[in-house]
């Protein structure tokens, strides 16, 4: 179903990114929690929903954006199942102390920033204390980035799709 995007402040996936990262991810959805970071039109989190996840925290500092992801969710009648937190991301990982199985973030590309958003979230030490023991980072990337090495983690997987890849990360510890 078309989800409702914010106009000019999100770049959402593309649906072949989606769809690929989906069917990779689809053995660990079933039951799962999941933080949807940088979350735009949400669409991470309500495909996450949608295929099994049992419960989704969604992440957009823009009230623009947050109001797209509360009407997007009530359209698909998801609201149960989710909570929008309308903040920065970095203040909302230092705030919680809930656990997720599944992190997505789609942070704004260095390229368009003068900050780099992605490198950010990865030295942020609360990430790493937001991910459930065998839980899994995936972040979306330019395809032209290199892996982002930050203390704590490890690289899983990387994907190409078009301008952009996807990281896949776990716990250092873990592999």
């Amino acid at each position: 179903m078309p989800l409702k995007v914010p106009p000019q402040l999100t770049r959402p996936s593309t649906d072949r990114l989606r769809e690929a990262l989906f069917s990779i991810l689809q053995g660990r959805l079933e039951g799962s929690r999941v933080l949807d970071l940088f979350a735009g039109s949400g669409s991470l989190g309500i495909e996450a929903l949608s295929r099994g996840a049992k419960k989704a925290a969604f992440v957009e500092r823009s009230r623009v954006a947050a109001q797209c992801i509360r009407e997007n969710l009530k359209k698909l009648s998801l609201e149960e199942w989710s909570r929008v937190q309308e903040r920065d991301a970095y203040e909302y990982l230092a705030a919680s102390d809930e656990s997720f199985d599944l992190i997505m973030a789609d942070p704004p590309y260095a390229s368009n920033n003068s900050r780099d958003f992605a490198d950010e979230l990865m030295h942020t030490p609360s990430l790493l204390r937001r991910l459930a023991d065998d839980g899994m980072l995936i972040i979306e990337v330019e395809a032209k980035r290199e892996e982002i090495e930050a203390p704590g983690w490890q690289m899983i997987d990387r994907r190409t799709y078009g301008r952009s890849s996807i990281l896949f990360y776990g716990r250092e510890e873990s592999r």
